[in-house]
């Protein structure tokens, strides 16, 4: 029987993607957060992959708390045996597009 339920990883790539709509993103990940953030981008998977032979970041979401935290937020819908692997991948990715060349690495937002 096919599944017929609309997910959420649905709703944020068709439905909440334009960014006038935003702010009912934002606001449910809030209070699912229990923090307030900003959401900066929404991350493309398939446009972020440089060369042929990288890999390809599945990020959904790059936001930013009011301290100035930036947060990838990826909406996960089947199991995945290396999902921590694949998370540590993508902060890493997130880390190094986030310091330009000569900065100390002591000023990497966290």
């Amino acid at each position: 029987m096919p599944d017929t339920h609309i997910r959420f990883d649905w709703a944020i790539k068709k439905l909440l993607r334009n960014k006038a709509n935003f702010g009912v993103l934002e606001g449910f990940l809030s209070e699912l957060l229990h923090f307030d953030i900003t959401i900066k981008t929404l991350l493309e998977s398939e446009a972020n992959q440089e060369t042929l032979d990288d890999k390809t970041n599945r990020v959904d979401i790059l936001a930013e708390t009011t301290d100035g935290e930036l947060i990838l937020i990826e909406v996960q819908n089947n199991p995945q045996h290396d999902y921590f692997h694949r998370m540590l991948y993508g902060a890493s990715k997130l880390v190094t597009e986030y310091l330009d060349k000569g900065q100390e690495y002591g000023q990497i937002k966290k």
